[in-house]
C-alpha cells in the first residue's frame, strides 16, 4: 500500500493540538492536588519533566479525527498520562535509574519509597478520573490495559539477565510493557466518538503498531545515541541485563567467541561491556534490522489510518508514526 506524503512533523502536530494539551495541562494540575505535601512534589516533578505526551496526544487526535469535539477527551487523555507517570515511576525504581529525560529521577530524588507511593496514587487517582465519566467499555478497556502493563514489568522482570532472550520473547515484553496503552488510547478516542466495532479495532492496531515502533526505535538509541542527546544513561539497557532487539540479533549472528563475551555481559548487567557490545552489534549489522523491524511496524501502523476519514487527525497520527520512527530521544 503506497505511503501517503501527507505527514505533518511533531512541530506541526504539537500546534494542531496546542488547545486540547493546554486543557489537558491545567486538568492534570488540579487533579494532580493533594494535601500530602511529597504527593504533589514528586507528581509534579515527573509530570512536569517535559515529555512529549504522546499516549494523550494519540488519544486526543484519535478523536478529534473522528469529529468528536467534547471535553471529555481531557480527561481521558489525564487518565491515561497518569497511568503512564505511574508506570514511569515504578520502572525507575525497578531498573534503579537515576536519570530521565536529562535530569534525576525521582527516586533519585526522593528514593525509592517515595516513588513506589506516589505511583500508587496516580494509579488510584486516575481510576477515579474514569469512574467519573462513567463509561463501562471505557472502565473496561483500561482496567485490561492496567493489568496488562503490569503483567509486562513481570515479564520484563523475567528476562533480567538471561541471555537466551530470544525476539519473540521480546516483542511479547513490549506488547505488554509498552505497545498496550499506545493502543488502548487510541482506541480510548474511537470510543469516544462513537465509532463502529471495526474502527475501533482499526485504531487499536494503529496503536499497537506505533508502540512497537516507538519501543524499537527507543532501544535502538541505546547503543546509536549518546547520553546528551538521549536524555538518559547510554548502555543503561546493557547494565540493567536487558537484552534488547540490536543485542539478540547481534546474539543470534555473532561468531562462538563473541556470543560467550554477549552472554556474560548481559548476565552480569555490565555496563563496560558496552563498547563489546556495540562493536558485535555493528558487525553483525544489527541496528539496521532493528531499524528494518520498526519500520516495518510504522508502516503497518499508517494501513490501519485506511479506515479513518481523510481530516488534519488523521494526517497527524501518520505523522506521529514517522516520528517514532526517526527521532534521535
Amino acid at each position: 500500500m503506497p505511503v501517503s506524503p501527507a505527514a505533518p512533523d511533531l512541530k506541526t502536530i504539537q500546534a494542531l493540538t496546542a488547545p486540547d494539551m493546554a486543557a489537558l495541562d491545567a486538568l492534570i494540575r488540579k487533579r494532580l492536588d493533594s494535601d500530602v505535601v511529597l504527593i504533589r512534589q514528586v507528581a509534579e516533578y515527573i509530570i512536569g519533566a517535559g515529555g512529549k505526551r504522546l499516549r494523550p496526544m494519540l488519544l486526543l487526535l484519535s478523536a478529534r479525527a473522528l469529529g468528536h469535539g467534547g471535553a471529555d477527551v481531557h480527561q481521558l487523555a489525564a487518565v491515561v498520562e497518569f497511568i503512564h507517570t505511574a508506570t514511569l515511576l515504578h520502572d525507575d525504581v525497578v531498573d534503579e535509574s537515576d536519570l530521565r529525560r536529562g535530569r534525576q529521577t525521582a527516586n533519585a530524588v526522593w528514593g525509592n519509597a517515595a516513588s513506589v507511593l506516589v505511583g500508587d496514587f496516580l494509579y488510584s487517582r486516575s481510576f477515579q478520573l474514569m469512574v467519573e465519566l462513567d463509561r463501562m467499555p471505557v472502565m473496561k478497556l483500561l482496567a485490561d490495559t492496567t493489568n496488562t502493563i503490569a503483567e509486562g514489568e513481570v515479564l520484563q522482570l523475567l528476562h533480567v539477565h538471561n541471555p537466551d532472550t530470544d525476539e519473540s520473547a521480546y516483542l511479547r515484553v513490549i506488547e505488554r510493557k509498552t505497545a498496550i496503552l499506545f493502543a488502548a488510547a487510541a482506541e480510548l478516542g474511537g470510543h469516544l466518538a462513537g465509532a463502529d466495532a471495526a474502527t475501533c479495532t482499526a485504531l487499536r492496531g494503529y496503536g499497537l503498531n506505533l508502540g512497537y515502533t516507538f519501543q524499537i526505535a527507543d532501544d535502538v538509541l541505546d547503543y546509536a545515541s549518546d547520553a546528551a542527546t538521549l536524555g538518559k544513561n547510554l548502555g543503561d539497557d546493557l547494565a540493567e541485563g536487558k537484552a534488547t532487539l540490536p543485542l539478540i540479533h547481534a546474539m543470534a549472528h555473532a561468531d562462538a567467541d563473541t556470543r560467550t563475551a554477549l552472554r556474560g555481559i548481559i548476565e552480569r548487567g555490565d555496563r563496560d561491556g558496552l563498547a563489546v557490545a556495540q562493536a558485535a552489534i555493528q558487525r553483525c549489522a544489527s541496528l539496521d534490522y532493528s531499524r528494518q523491524r520498526a519500520q516495518a511496524y510504522a508502516d503497518a501502523a499508517e494501513n490501519a489510518l485506511g479506515a479513518l476519514p481523510d481530516t488534519p487527525f488523521t494526517d497527524a497520527l501518520r505523522g506521529l508514526a514517522r516520528y517514532a520512527l526517526g527521532r534521535d530521544h
